[in-house]
Parts: structure tokens; C-alpha cells; sequence
């Protein structure tokens, strides 16, 4: 997808948004449940990802950005007897 199409992929979403959020006021209560039920599923998992990068970064790689070397993995021998 060139860079062209995704920016107007993007405002189109944005607009539907907007459109819907001033329409929020005067919908039925089901319909505002839903939206906010939607809302909190695109934030929990945004908040995921978050968490997810993070651990992934902090668990190869110090707080100063160098790798951190004394979580190295015990090589297993196979067995002589």
C-alpha cells in the first residue's frame, strides 16, 4: 500500500470516527455501549503491545541499551551412559 493511500485510509477512518463521536450524544444506550465497549478493546490492546515491546526490549537488552549477557542458555550434551 503506497503511503498516498494508507494517509487516506487513515483520514477516512478518522472521520467516520469523528462523525460518530458527534453523533454519540443522541444514540441509544446500546449503541453508546458498544462504542465504548470497541474503544476499550483498541486500548487494552494498545496496552499490550506496550507491554509486550517493552518486556521483549528490557528481557535482550540493559536499561543503557547494551545486551545483556548473563542470561545466556545452558547448551544440553547428549547423554553418554
Amino acid at each position: 500500500m503506497s503511503s498516498e493511500g494508507f494517509l487516506k485510509e487513515i483520514q477516512t477512518i478518522g472521520k467516520k470516527l469523528l462523525l460518530k463521536l458527534q453523533k454519540l450524544p443522541k444514540a441509544e444506550p446500546v449503541e453508546i455501549v458498544c462504542f465504548c465497549v470497541v474503544l476499550l478493546f483498541i486500548a487494552t490492546v494498545l496496552v499490550l503491545m506496550i507491554i509486550a515491546c517493552s518486556c521483549c526490549c528490557c528481557s535482550c537488552c540493559g536499561c543503557d541499551g547494551r545486551p545483556n549477557h548473563r542470561r545466556r542458555k545452558a547448551q544440553v550434551l547428549p547423554r553418554t551412559s
